[in-house]
C-alpha cells in the first residue's frame, strides 16, 4: 500500500509540474498585441534604416499597430508611435506634413486626420504608458474602447496631448534606455566583434549589426541594446 501511495503521489506531481511547465509555454507564447509579421507591415520609409524608428531605433513591425507615418524633407519618416513623430518636430524642429497612422482594422495606413483614435486603453502603449491605437472607422473604434477601455478622440486633440505629456514620456524613455545600455554594454563586449564605428541614431546602428555581422545573428531586446550602447559613444 505504501509503494501503491508513493506511485500516487508521484504521478499527482509529475501531472502538476507538466501542467506548470505548459502554462509557462503558453504564457511566453503571448504574443504583443503591437506585433504583426514583417510581411503585413507596410513600411513607407526607404534606405537601409527602414525597418526601425528613426527616433528611438524600435523595430517597426514588432510595434505596427502604433504605427505613425509623415512626410519630411526627404521623403516618408515611419516613427514606431505618435510619441516619437512629435518628438522628431519639437526637439529635432523637423517639419513634417501629411500625417499618417496605422488602421488597427485594416493594417494599412490612413490619413490622421480622417481617424479615430482610442487613447489610454488597456493594451500596450508605446514610448507611453498611455495607449493610443487609431481606427478609420468609429464604429470599430467604439467597439475596441467598450472592449478595452480609453476615449474616442480625433488628431488634433490627440497631438496636442501628445505634446503636453512629451517631457514626461520622454523622461521615462530616457531612464529605460540607461537601463538597457548598461545592459548592452555587457554584451557587446561578451558577443560582438568590436568596432569604432559611430552612428547617428539608433536605427543606423541596428542596420549596421545586420549588415556587419558582428554579433552574429542577433534580433530582439539583445539587438535594441547593444544598439542604444553603441550610439551612445561618442
Amino acid at each position: 500500500m505504501k509503494r501503491l501511495g508513493l506511485s500516487l503521489f508521484t504521478i499527482v506531481m509529475l501531472l502538476m509540474t507538466a501542467n506548470s511547465s505548459l502554462f509557462a509555454v503558453e504564457k511566453k507564447s503571448i504574443k504583443d498585441f503591437r506585433v504583426v509579421p514583417a510581411s503585413k507591415a507596410t513600411i513607407l520609409q526607404k534606405g537601409e534604416n527602414k525597418n526601425y524608428c528613426p527616433i528611438c531605433g524600435m523595430t517597426l513591425p514588432l510595434f505596427y499597430k502604433t504605427n505613425h507615418a509623415a512626410k519630411a524633407q526627404h521623403g516618408d519618416k515611419q516613427y514606431c508611435s505618435i510619441v516619437c513623430a512629435v518628438e522628431d518636430v519639437v526637439v529635432n524642429d523637423t517639419q513634417l506634413t501629411n500625417f499618417r497612422v496605422v488602421d488597427n482594422s485594416t493594417l494599412k495606413f490612413i490619413d490622421s486626420a480622417k481617424a479615430y483614435f482610442v487613447v489610454g486603453s488597456k493594451k500596450p502603449g508605446t514610448m507611453s504608458v498611455v495607449s493610443k491605437y487609431a481606427f478609420g472607422e468609429k464604429s470599430d473604434a467604439l467597439k475596441f474602447a467598450k472592449a478595452n477601455g480609453g476615449d474616442v478622440m480625433r488628431f488634433d486633440a490627440l497631438y496636442k496631448l501628445v505634446e503636453k505629456s512629451l517631457a514626461k514620456d520622454m523622461a521615462a524613455t530616457k531612464k529605460r534606455q540607461a537601463k538597457a545600455i548598461k545592459k548592452g554594454a555587457k554584451m557587446y563586449k561578451k558577443m560582438c566583434k568590436k568596432t569604432d564605428k559611430r552612428f547617428n541614431s539608433t536605427a543606423d546602428a541596428k542596420a549596421y549589426l545586420i549588415s556587419s555581422g558582428i554579433c552574429g545573428k542577433i534580433k530582439g531586446k539583445k539587438h535594441q541594446a547593444i544598439s542604444l550602447y553603441l550610439n551612445s559613444r561618442k
